[in-house]
């Protein structure tokens, strides 16, 4: 059982992360579409992942 807590304490910082990459690309996203990461919801959705994993690891 102390396989799962420590997967589950990795995972849920990146699927918080990855649910406000997107909510950042759903309610502030970029209009003009030349931004590099808010401009596709599946980048940001990642990049936000990622800074989630990396924060709180």
């Amino acid at each position: 059982m102390a396989f799962l807590g420590v997967w589950a304490g990795r995972a849920i910082p990146v699927l918080i992360g990855g649910a406000v990459g997107y909510a950042y690309y759903r309610f502030v996203g970029c209009r003009t579409g030349t931004c590099p990461i808010t401009r596709n919801p599946w980048i940001s959705t990642i990049y936000g992942a990622v800074m989630g994993g990396m924060l709180f690891s």
